[in-house]
């Protein structure tokens, strides 16, 4: 194996110079940090995750349980357009990957409800951050768009 290669799966695509940068960060060929430091196998485990926060349902549900607990069907009622199957294979990835906490209470009929785990939360904050960019510069994106669509 290469000076430098990782088999690790939270570092699937290519090789650090040894002495070159900071340890973890994936050099491109011309030695600057490569954009695309993960790979697009699909056993890749950081496109696994990306994958998964990334998803529209994901993030509405990510953003839903920020600083509260709701029942699945407050949720399902908050999400316009999720189906019934989609909010459960949601609930369950984002349950497995440790982001949501699903808290069943022994009652008749059952009560369950999910917040975030605390790793969830800080998953939060990193999409409130998207969000706010977004917010910023969405009249430029309209008026490049509209450029664009002229041309």
């Amino acid at each position: 194996m290469e000076e430098g290669t990782s088999k690790s799966p939270s570092n699937c695509g290519g090789t650090v110079a040894a002495g070159t940068a900071p340890a973890g960060t994936v050099l491109s060929d011309s030695g600057d940090p490569d954009p695309f430091q993960w790979d697009t196998r699909e056993d890749c485990e950081v496109r696994q995750i990306l994958d998964r926060v990334a998803d529209k349902w994901s993030l509405l549900v990510i953003a839903l349980l920020d600083s509260r607990v709701l029942r699945f069907t407050e949720l399902r009622r908050e999400i316009d357009g999720i189906s019934q199957r989609m909010l459960t294979v949601t609930l369950r990835q984002l349950e497995r990957d440790g982001l949501v906490k699903r808290t069943v209470h022994p009652v008749v009929p059952p009560r369950v409800e999910y917040e975030l785990t605390p790793l969830g939360g800080t998953l939060h904050n990193t999409i409130r951050s998207l969000v706010t960019w977004t917010e910023e510069h969405q009249n430029e994106i309209a008026a490049a768009r509209a450029a664009y669509d002229a041309s």
